[in-house]
C-alpha cells in the first residue's frame, strides 16, 4: 500500500508539472493582455499586472473585427462538426453492420484516404470550389470538410464493439436498420460520437490554410487568419496582440473543457470488457 502510495504522488506530481508547462504560456498572455504598455516592457518582468488594464482589448476589437471572425469560425467549426458526425455516422453503420457486396474494398478505399495528405488535394478542391462559384462563402468553407476518413473508421469500430446478438434481437423484434441506429446503437456509442464532436471542432477551428485561400473578405474570414491581422499592427503594441490571441483561443478551451469528460470518455470507452 506505501509502494502504491508513492506511485500515485509521483505520477501526480508528473502530471501536475507538465500541466503547469503547458498552461503557464496561455496564463503569461493573459497576464500580459491586462498589463499597461509601460509595465510589459519594466525590466525584470513582471508576471502580475498592477491594475486590469482592458483598453488593451478595446484596442484589439478596434484593429480587428475579431467578434466577427470568431462568430465565422462558430459557425463553419460547428458546422463541420456535425457534418462529419452525421455522414460519419451514416457511413459507419453501414460498414460494422450491414452486409453488402464489395463492402470490405470500399472500406479498404475508405481507409486509404487517411494516408493522403490534405495538401495533395488542396488544389483540386480550390479548383472545384471556384468552378461552382463558391469562392468566398460558408459553402466553401464547411462543405469539403463535412465528411472524414477518420470519423468514419472512429465510428466503425465503436459499432464493433455493440455485441451482434443485440442486432438480431431487434431485426427478429421486427426493428428497421434506422429505427435500431437512432433509438439503440447511437445511445450506446455516445462517448464515441462526443470525442469525434470536440475533436473535429478544434481541428475546424484551427484550420488556417484553407480559410486563406477561399475567403477574400474580412466578414467571412476566421479566427486563424485574424490572428495574423493582429501581428501587422505596430510592434510595441504587445498587449494588443495578446488581447487579440486570448479572445481568439478562448472560445477553443471552453469547447474542450466543456467535452473533456466526453473526450476522455470516448478515448478509453471499449479498452475495458466485461
Amino acid at each position: 500500500m506505501h509502494q502504491k502510495r508513492n506511485t500515485k504522488i509521483i505520477f501526480f506530481i508528473i502530471n501536475a508539472t507538465f500541466s503547469i508547462i503547458i498552461i503557464l504560456p496561455i496564463l503569461y498572455a493573459l497576464s500580459v493582455s491586462l498589463m499597461e504598455p509601460g509595465q510589459i516592457f519594466e525590466y525584470p518582468p513582471k508576471i502580475i499586472p498592477r491594475s486590469l488594464y482592458l483598453q488593451n482589448y478595446k484596442d484589439a476589437l478596434a484593429t480587428a473585427p475579431i467578434l466577427r471572425f470568431i462568430l465565422n469560425s462558430f459557425i463553419m467549426a460547428s458546422a463541420i462538426t456535425i457534418g462529419q458526425i452525421i455522414t460519419g455516422t451514416l457511413a459507419a453503420y453501414s460498414f460494422a453492420m450491414l452486409k453488402f457486396k464489395g463492402k470490405n474494398i470500399l472500406f479498404l478505399i475508405m481507409l486509404s484516404t487517411l494516408m493522403i495528405p490534405g495538401q495533395a488535394i488542396i488544389i483540386s478542391n480550390y479548383l472545384t470550389i471556384s468552378s461552382l462559384g463558391w469562392i468566398d462563402s460558408f459553402k466553401a468553407l464547411i462543405l469539403p470538410t463535412t465528411t472524414s476518413g477518420f470519423a468514419i473508421f472512429l465510428l466503425r469500430q465503436a459499432f464493433l464493439t455493440l455485441p451482434s446478438e443485440l442486432k438480431e434481437a431487434a431485426e427478429i423484434d421486427g426493428c428497421s436498420n434506422f429505427r435500431f441506429l437512432f433509438s439503440i446503437a447511437i445511445p450506446l456509442v455516445k462517448p464515441f460520437i462526443g470525442a469525434l464532436g470536440i475533436f473535429t471542432f478544434l481541428q475546424a477551428w484551427n484550420m488556417y490554410m484553407w480559410p486563406l485561400l477561399v475567403t477574400n473578405t474580412d466578414t467571412l474570414r476566421t479566427v486563424q487568419i485574424g490572428m495574423s491581422m493582429l501581428q501587422n499592427i505596430d510592434s510595441q503594441s504587445f498587449g494588443t496582440v495578446m488581447a487579440g490571441i486570448i479572445m481568439i483561443i478562448l472560445p477553443s478551451i471552453i469547447a474542450f473543457i466543456i467535452g473533456q469528460k466526453q473526450l476522455i470518455s470516448g478515448m478509453t470507452a471499449g479498452s475495458v470488457k466485461g
